[in-house]
């Protein structure tokens, strides 16, 4: 895994239906890669704040089988984990023959990450649900920080969102996270890529994930509101492919017009054209 360098803190309607094997999409036919070992500090110690069998991963996920399998294993090595909730949008690679070995619960969901984000925290059991996008993995220390998250007497009145970094040794990569840092510190909206820990009671109590097909994070941290946002204190290493492709001005910049545009009321048809 690439250093990197560290960065300053940052303060649906549709019907679901259960994958077994032989419904929906056949998988690819190759099988699917094995889950690679945590690395050191990864899925071991801590657990003692949340308790062991609490959290629910829930994970959205269309043509993942790239970058889903690392995921996969720091979350079934983790003691606190006792659920993973792959959410798939109807894949054509092997998504759903990773998850299937990796034996999470697979529901299939219309695409759309709000749709599939809400799906999922309707099948989750555990006290505490965990949202993750399929192309992150958690940096070392993270199941640490979740315990002493959970463990504060304020945990079920706020939500958590891991700190933004990418596997990219690039200075424009440092750039794009000082950047995120500062959007989090003053503009109290952390995107999904950072993940997003919440007490199953609050989830409900404010509304829980809308069926939208973008927008779905900045909509739910919009509803938490400041106050009930706080950093994890451990980061979510996404991956830096988009950015490498499209540039790592460009890209963030036709994010900042999507957000503006949706700020200003502008249909969400019409920005999912515009965000591609």
């Amino acid at each position: 895994m690439p250093r990197l360098a560290p960065h300053p803190p940052a303060e649906a309607s549709s019907s679901l239906s259960s994958l077994t094997q032989g419904e929906g999409t056949a998988p690819s036919p190759r099988s699917p890669p094995p889950f690679p070992p945590p690395l050191a500090g990864e899925g071991q110690g801590g657990g003692e704040g949340c308790g062991e069998g609490q959290v629910s991963a829930i994970i959205p996920t269309l043509n993942a089988a790239d970058t889903l399998p690392r995921l996969m294993g720091q979350l079934r090595a983790a003691a606190l984990v006792e659920q993973i909730i792959v959410v798939d949008g109807v894949s054509s690679d092997a998504t759903a023959a990773i998850a299937r070995a990796a034996s999470a619960r697979l529901i299939a969901a219309p695409r759309g990450r709000g749709i599939q984000l809400a799906a999922g925290a309707d099948e989750a059991s555990g006290d505490w649900l965990l949202f993750l996008h399929a192309d992150c993995r958690l940096a070392p220390g993270w199941e640490t920080a979740l315990a002493d998250f959970t463990a504060a007497p304020e945990a079920h009145s706020r939500a958590g969102y891991f700190d933004f970094a990418l596997d990219d040794t690039a200075p424009a990569a440092r750039r794009l996270e000082r950047i995120v840092a500062w959007r989090c510190r003053v503009l109290a909206l952390p995107y999904g890529d950072q993940g997003l820990l919440i007490a199953r009671g609050l989830y409900r109590a404010v509304g829980g994930f809308a069926p939208l097909p973008l927008m779905e994070d900045v909509d739910l941290v919009r509803r938490l509101g400041r106050r009930r946002l706080a950093r994890i204190g451990a980061q979510c290493i996404s991956s830096a492919r988009r950015y490498r492709r499209e540039g790592y001005w460009r890209r963030p910049l036709r994010n900042v017009f999507c957000l503006s545009l949706y700020f200003a009321g502008v249909p969400l048809d019409r920005i999912v054209r515009l965000y591609g």
